[in-house]
């Protein structure tokens, strides 16, 4: 089995320099979650974007669906933004054979309390189980990419 990792940027790759300092997008932690992790298959970690989804436009969503639909992988995990995850996930959608699955983080990767290590280590078990399609894992669930929205209110994503 092999996964190829296509990082985007979003809140999983954010960086908090000190008290004066915003938020910035830094180099994806994913390759250190799944080495800390000790997973056992093959992998690649595809850095694509360093953007916030909110920065990210309908022509980077078209080069990353060109990208995967021309790609020789079978299995993708895409680290996205929350913000848009849902649109650039619908922007995916018909891609024959291939299954994809998005996630990404509610706080950054870096910080001590945070849901990204969890929601990494459900996309890589939805990319193994799921149909080809396209998904979201996130807020310890999988969605089909059409069946899904972002709560900002309650902070988490469900099912539509």
């Amino acid at each position: 089995m092999f996964i190829r990792f296509i990082t985007t940027g979003g809140t999983i790759d954010k960086v908090y320099f000190d008290d004066l300092s915003e938020f910035e997008i830094g180099d994806s932690p994913v390759a250190a979650i799944l080495s800390d992790g000790l997973v056992n298959f093959d992998y690649d970690v595809v850095p694509l974007f360093r953007k916030d989804s909110l920065e990210l436009t309908d022509d980077d969503r078209l080069m990353l669906k060109n990208y995967i639909a021309n790609d020789d992988a079978d299995l993708y995990v895409i680290t996205h933004g929350t913000d848009t995850m849902v649109e650039t996930a619908t922007a995916l959608a018909g891609i024959p054979g291939k299954t994809i699955v998005l996630t990404g983080a509610l706080s950054p990767a870096r910080f001590k309390t945070t849901d990204a290590v969890f929601n990494v280590g459900m996309a890589v078990a939805a990319t193994q189980t799921a149909e080809p399609g396209v998904y979201i894992a996130m807020s310890g669930q999988v969605f089909p990419a059409d069946a899904v929205r972002k709560n900002r209110k309650e902070n988490r994503f469900e099912k539509t």
